[in-house]
């Protein structure tokens, strides 16, 4: 059966979203998730909603417990996330407002706890080496880009999203470097939630909505308040593009939920 995890923010932690909705406070063995989980259903589909950086964006990205999030979900019984993130624009054709469904990513954290695996919280014994050549599920992408499509949203059916550490924003210096590596889009939430998805066995897809470009334009400079302006609209967007797209989604097999079984080493 699907479940339907959804990790976001503003606009998406909505109670209205949902029907026999439930609040559930729980604790993995990685300590608490970031918010308490939100139980309903979308549709008849049984859904579960963490708001990643807490009820009222409380938590910065580098305290984000991104393991125990992942877990909380997986113990839930969920079989899909779909992630929403604000990101910035690093290329002229993605607009403020638009969204990007990323495939790619290049990690510039240096704070975050990448594993479940290698330390005395869960199997200290062993190491998982988890593919990642294709980060996100591309099973969900097309669904997302289908109903995209029909919803008219203005999108993209890919992109390269940058994470950096955070909590502040690039300079411009190394807004320049990033859009020499040819990525798209940049935030500071993909990483390590994609990895730790794939790691728990998980088909991820992650929704990342521009706000601003970031500061590589002269004449840009990026701010907390045109950042949270541009976000109303597009949580609207994305609550609508999860609405649709969440009975589309198939209980089918699928290569990210297999990697993980033959990617543990020294577990004995």
């Amino acid at each position: 059966m699907v479940k339907i995890g959804i990790i976001g923010g503003t606009g998406l932690e909505n109670p209205e979203l949902l029907k026999e909705v439930q609040e559930k406070e729980v604790e993995t063995q990685f300590g608490k998730p970031s918010s308490a989980l939100m139980c309903g259903k979308i549709n008849e589909i049984d859904v579960v909603i963490i708001s990643r950086h807490g009820k009222g964006h409380t938590i910065m990205p580098s305290k984000v417990n991104n393991r125990a999030n992942i877990l909380a979900l997986k113990e839930e019984g969920c079989t899909h996330i779909l992630a929403a993130t604000a990101c910035g624009s690093l290329k002229e054709e993605i607009k403020p407002g638009d969204l990007v469904f990323i495939d790619q990513f290049i990690d510039r954290t240096t704070k975050r706890h990448q594993s479940f695996y290698g330390d005395n919280q869960f199997k200290p014994n062993a190491v998982c080496h988890i593919p990642m050549a294709n980060p996100f599920c591309e099973k969900l992408i097309e669904v997302f880009s289908e109903t995209a499509s029909e919803l008219n949203l203005s999108f993209h059916k890919k992109g390269t999203m940058v994470t950096i550490e955070g909590p502040r924003f690039s300079t411009r210096a190394e807004s320049y470097m990033f859009r020499s590596w040819n990525a798209d889009v940049i935030n500071m939430s993909t990483v390590p939630e994609v990895v730790l998805a794939r790691e728990a066995g998980l088909c991820y897809a992650s929704v990342a909505m521009s706000t601003d470009y970031d500061c590589w334009k002269e004449d840009e400079v990026v701010n907390i308040g045109k950042v949270m302006e541009t976000m109303k609209v597009n949580a609207i967007n994305v609550t609508n593009l999860f609405l649709a797209a969440i009975p589309k989604i198939k209980d089918e097999p699928c290569s990210c939920r297999e990697m993980i079984k033959t990617s543990v080493m020294g577990e004995k």
